[in-house]
């Protein structure tokens, strides 16, 4: 009896056109798979780049900080040296006078100079005598000013001589030619926003005497004669609204020799001249009325080329920085007087209301303790429960029910951990509240199931044959373990501690709950004391009012983003150094 012929394919099967089709579209398919693979890896990447990219210049803007350079008299034994910033400022700028003038000077400067000198006293390093050269610490605004946060300074196009007439406290310019023609360009430009506004205003009383209108059918007595009043109001208030944008208009429009009067809602513009700074408070195409920032060394007639027109397009209410300080601090600069020079203190201070002396060394310091804390506790009992349940526990509903668990444990939100630690170590226990003691004693909570699994896992890769050489020479199960399997598992235990140890570090809504949030200068030194840590202080920054906390909350997130790759890099060189393969 013979065997049955086994069917041969149709080689026609292979080689039609419909199977040539087919490998096509499959051929196509596995193309297109890999192109949206390597679209999404790109995606990827272009939005890592362009994190990095974002927090690097923020951050670049935080690691210098500017000084002024001034004289100052300080006397033997001072210790009033707020008082001397604010004399050794009227000192180096005697024209500034008056409240508004003088508070605008003193703005310039930081609290921190005071600061910076009262640390040089008690280190024996400060100078006295009389017209000391001192760096002063530059405030916030004017940092920011420098660095273009509120508009670049540019300089306009003049041509022809300038003619200067004393007009009382201010000044008459005149040029032959069109000198000021762009000052009155930017002005109208200005004058169409500011009219436009108005008419938006305008239009939302309308607005509110259409809805009042319809009301009125339904009022009567008392009610009704109130409602004719406010819509009286509101009409009173459009008709004003559309007056003043009229007349804007009618300055649009107008002559180009029609003066122009500049308010702080437009553009300023200044005009530096014989070693002053005037501020133009009446513009023509050809001559403008000045009011002097900086007093200049002479009124004599400037030739073409030695004066200029400098606009700072955005206008002077919707900025920190008024025209009289940018006025000084463009002298400063041209004088040589503003240093900038690494910001050390960013690392050696801690928290503070004011951005420039604000540093990250107690969040820093806090977060070292809440990691030891949460270290101490994490990796022994996660060790230790990882150890029991994989080598000693017997298998069972229990022990199920245990892992189960763990697992469950792990992909639980932290702000649930912050809650429990709120609720037990907190209010029950009585553990001091925004100390790196109750912060280590929830991160440790959070870091352990992460920490047991890790374990687990290392542990259960060890060979079987390491358990039975040992017990085969006389080794009890208890040596096994702990003299033969734990040491080669503790690689993999260590880089599953690290990692669990780095996601803990970057964890904030836990600690929001138990009140690490608090503003904390002073640097903590024990576990007791109280503190907050690098991912709240990055949170309160954040929240922060003032523009300048916006480069230290990028300088804190670079930092932050250090101490994980640097965790995360331990974990990989001793994962590559000691794992073993089987």
């Amino acid at each position: 009896m013979t065997d049955a012929a086994s069917p041969t394919p149709d080689a026609s099967f292979h080689s039609s056109e419909q199977a040539v089709a087919r490998l096509g579209k499959r051929r196509a398919a596995e193309w297109r798979l890999k192109l949206y693979g390597m679209i999404a890896i790109g995606v990827a990447a272009l939005a890592l780049v362009a994190l990095l990219w974002n927090i690097a210049a923020r951050t670049m803007n935080a690691a210098t900080e500017h000084y002024i350079a001034v004289e100052a008299q300080i006397e033997p034994g001072e210790d009033d040296f707020l008082r001397v910033v604010k004399k050794s400022a009227r000192a180096a700028f005697p024209y500034v006078s008056g409240r508004s003038g003088k508070r605008e000077l003193y703005g310039l400067f930081s609290d921190g100079a005071a600061d910076d000198m009262r640390r040089a006293q008690e280190a024996g390093t400060l100078e006295t005598g009389d017209a000391v050269p001192m760096r002063f610490l530059m405030s916030d605004t004017a940092d920011l000013y420098l660095r273009g946060e509120f508009g670049v300074l540019e300089t306009g196009a003049t041509t022809g001589p300038l003619a200067i007439t004393p007009e009382g406290k201010d000044y008459r310019l005149e040029s032959g030619s069109d000198a000021f023609a762009q000052a009155l360009g930017q002005a109208k430009t200005g004058l169409v926003r500011e009219a436009a506004t108005l008419r938006r205003q305008a239009a939302r009383q309308g607005a509110g005497i259409t809805t009042l209108e319809e009301r009125l059918p339904g009022l009567t007595g008392p009610e009704r004669e109130d409602t004719l009043a406010q819509i009286a109001r509101f009409g009173a208030e459009r008709d004003r609204l559309e007056g003043q944008a009229s007349a804007l208009d009618a300055l649009i429009t107008g002559d180009r020799q029609v003066r122009l009067a500049l308010t702080d809602r437009m553009a300023s513009f200044l005009v530096a001249v014989n070693g002053g700074i005037l501020k133009l408070t009446e513009v023509s195409a050809g001559t403008a009325l000045a009011r002097p920032l900086v007093p200049m060394d002479g009124e004599n007639a400037a030739p073409e080329g030695a004066w200029s027109l400098r606009i700072l397009d955005r206008p002077e209410i919707g900025r920190p920085v008024k025209d009289r300080q940018v006025a000084i601090l463009e002298t400063l600069q041209s004088d040589g007087r503003i240093e900038e020079v690494a910001n050390w203190k960013f690392f050696s201070l801690s928290d503070s209301t004011q951005p420039e002396i604000a540093g990250i060394k107690g969040a820093l310091i806090g977060s070292l303790w809440t990691m030891l804390v949460t270290f101490c506790l994490a990796f022994p009992i996660g060790v230790m429960a990882a150890i029991y349940l994989e080598e000693f526990a017997p298998r069972n509903r229990f022990t199920d029910f245990i892992e189960v668990n763990i697992n469950n444990l792990a992909a639980v939100p932290s702000i649930v951990f912050g809650l429990l630690g709120l609720a037990v170590f907190l209010n029950f226990f009585g553990v001091p509240r925004s100390s790196p003691l109750a912060g280590g004693l929830v991160l440790a909570l959070m870091t352990l199931p992460t920490v047991i699994i890790a374990a687990r896992a290392a542990i259960r890769a060890v060979p079987p044959s390491i358990r039975w050489a040992a017990m085969g020479i006389g080794a009890s199960r208890t040596q096994t373990v702990f003299h033969h399997v734990l040491p080669l598992a503790m690689p993999g235990i260590l880089t599953g501690t690290i990692i669990g140890m780095a996601q803990a570090l970057g964890e904030t809504a836990p600690l929001l709950m138990i009140g690490m949030v608090a503003f904390i200068t002073a640097v903590p030194e024990g576990i007791t004391d109280s503190a907050t840590v690098l991912p709240v202080q990055v949170f309160n920054w954040a929240n922060a009012s003032e523009r300048a906390f916006d480069m230290r909350t990028a300088a804190a997130i670079a930092v932050l983003l250090a101490f994980l790759v640097v965790m995360n890099a331990v974990a990989i060189i001793l994962r590559k150094r000691f794992e073993r393969r089987w």
